[in-house]
């Protein structure tokens, strides 16, 4: 904002300079002296306070987009989906991309929150759909469009059907790829690429020959690959996730190596509970530690 004030003070400054060497010219014209008028004059004064009145503008939707961001991140954070939501629609913002991938993981999570009736929890990822597919054709550089794509294209095939949700599968993985290429630092996205390898693994073995039959082939997938991208989030981001952390300890479990599987499940087990699947982590965990007893 200051520099936009900088700039708008200097842009009226040379305006009036300018007004006062056309003025001092026309006069040495009137007097019969040879002279050049500079190649701009008043005009100049009303294009140069539009283009600084221009950035003050653009300047101030900067402001106003970093203010949303900040507090419906923290209100997201805090496990207060609701709240992050109503901050971002009425902040009518809904032109900016980070403003308008971030409704769509508002709605997202909203869309878990079992107080709702499951009508009311495919609605809100219909309303998460909409937004984002339009943004992948919009923003097809942004690695949060591509994510929250896949997220959202996973929970709407889910709700879809069986088969939707194994006909989307490589569509799926190839937007979570796209989103690591993008931001190889974003954890989230690692744990997302390792829950699509666990339930690849974990996929009942007749619905895995339901869906050859159907789909011809499936995706192939292990424990040793859902536990790299596990470790990967891991080591990304430490602690960022109480599931993430459940899950490093069950595919240690199933790779037979209860060291490391009770030392995860143990972090998983005591992890502060904001949300409901933090509450869901933490409860499994403490089950699959009775087992070590």
């Amino acid at each position: 904002m200051q520099n936009s004030r900088i700039l708008l003070l200097r842009s009226v400054m040379m305006g009036l300079f300018m007004k006062k060497t056309y003025s001092k010219n026309l006069l040495l014209f009137k007097n019969n002296k040879k002279m050049h008028f500079p190649p701009i004059g008043i005009a100049a004064l009303g294009f140069l306070w539009s283009v600084a009145e221009k950035e003050t503008e653009k300047n101030k939707k900067e402001e106003d987009v970093n203010m949303v961001i900040e507090k419906s991140d923290k209100e997201f954070e805090n496990g207060h989906y609701e709240a992050c939501y109503q901050t971002l629609m009425l902040s009518k913002l809904h032109d900016n991309v980070e403003v308008r991938w971030r409704i769509c993981r508002a709605l997202y999570n909203l869309s878990r929150d079992l107080k709702f009736d499951q009508n009311q929890r495919q609605n809100l990822i219909k309303q998460a759909y909409e937004i984002i597919e339009k943004e992948v054709n919009i923003s097809p550089n942004h690695y949060a469009v591509h994510k929250w794509f896949a997220l959202v294209l996973e929970a709407k095939a889910s709700y879809e059907g069986y088969k939707e949700k194994i006909k989307n599968l490589e569509n799926i993985k190839q937007h979570m790829d796209l989103a690591v290429i993008l931001n190889p630092n974003d954890a989230t996205t690692f744990h997302m690429l390792g829950e699509w390898c666990f339930q690849i693994t974990e996929m009942p073995w007749h619905y895995r020959r339901t869906a050859e039959l159907l789909f011809a082939s499936l995706p192939k997938s292990n424990y040793e690959d859902a536990l790299e991208y596990f470790l990967k989030a891991e080591s990304v981001q430490p602690r960022f996730y109480s599931m993430n952390l459940l899950r490093i300890g069950i595919c240690y479990l199933k790779l037979n190596k209860p060291d490391q599987a009770k030392y995860y499940l143990q972090l998983a087990a005591s992890y502060p509970a904001k949300s409901n699947e933090d509450h869901q982590a933490n409860k499994e965990a403490t089950e699959l530690l009775k087992k070590f007893k």
